[in-house]
This record gives C-alpha cells, structure tokens and sequence, in this order.
C-alpha cells in the first residue's frame, strides 16, 4: 500500500508572490488586448493612459483582496499603489534610456531583455512595498499603546554569554 503524501504548503510570502504574479500578470493581458481592442477608436496616447489608470485600479483590488488578503481598501490605498506603479515606469523608462545611452541601435532582443528584467526587477520591488508597506496590516487603534499597555518582553538571546565565553 502506497502512503499518499500531502504537498507542503508554500510560505506565505512566496503564496502571496505567487498570487501577485498571477493577478498582476492577469490584468497585464486583460490590458494589452482591451489595448488592441480601443487603438482604432482613439489615439495610442490616450487608450494607454485609460488602459493604465483602470488597470491599476483593478490590480490594486485583486492584490489587495487576493494577493494580501487584505481588508484595507480606499482611495488612500490606490494613490500609494498608483505611486509604485509611476516609479516602476520611471524605473523601465530610465532602463530604457539608459541602454540608448550606452547603445545608440541595440537590437529587439536586447531592448526586450533589458525592458524585461528591469519590469521584473520593479515587479519584485513592487510587491515589496506592496506588502510591507501599502497593504501591511496595521495593529488596531489603541491596542497595545498608551500607559496602560503592558511592555513587550524582551527576546531572549540567540546565546547566552556564557555560551559566548565558551565558544570564545
């Protein structure tokens, strides 16, 4: 008889990376082809700006309620998402220019790797401020604050000193 064993669960941080490159990576498809679908109907300019703007708000929900599966929700929370969006194409734009600058005609491939790896580079910085920062979870107000909360107990150490004098 053959013991069926059950797959380890992922970290949380890796699931949530998982979960943010699927939902971002969704959108991102969703959006090149709503792109194709207005370019005949209005100017380039204009569809990627509309594209960008509702695609950032529906990326800012799926990663807010899948990704991180956060309750946290509001304007506030898609102006600092929107924020990570503008330095992610500050941060593919400036790769960009940077690659003209050091190669005046770099070949499709080349522009491609480079805008590649820098998106990637910016995607992981992204989730990043993501999690830690737009969707981190926040400890209620007035839970453990204020005179009346106990202090935190302090970590014990890794070693003793006495292991220290030892190991010494």
């Amino acid at each position: 008889m053959t013991t069926r064993t059950r797959p380890r669960p992922l970290p949380p941080t890796t699931a949530a990376f998982v979960r943010f490159v699927v939902c971002g990576g969704g959108v991102g498809l969703a959006s090149s082809g709503v792109l194709v679908l207005l370019h005949d109907r209005m100017p380039l300019a204009v569809a990627n700006a509309l594209v960008t703007v509702v695609s950032t708000l529906v990326a800012t929900e799926l990663h807010g309620r899948v990704t991180f599966r956060s309750e946290r929700g509001g304007w506030g929370v898609h102006l600092r998402s929107g924020l990570t969006v503008l330095v992610s194409y500050a941060f593919t734009t400036g790769a960009l220019l940077g690659l003209y600058a050091v190669q005046s005609t770099p070949s499709v491939a080349v522009q491609q790797t480079v805008y590649l790896a820098a998106s990637a580079l910016a995607g992981v910085g992204r989730f990043a401020v993501l999690r830690l920062v737009v969707f981190a979870e926040r400890p209620a107000p007035g839970v453990g604050t204020g005179p009346a909360a106990a202090p935190e107990p302090a970590a014990a150490p890794a070693l003793s000193r006495r292991a220290v004098a030892i190991a010494a």
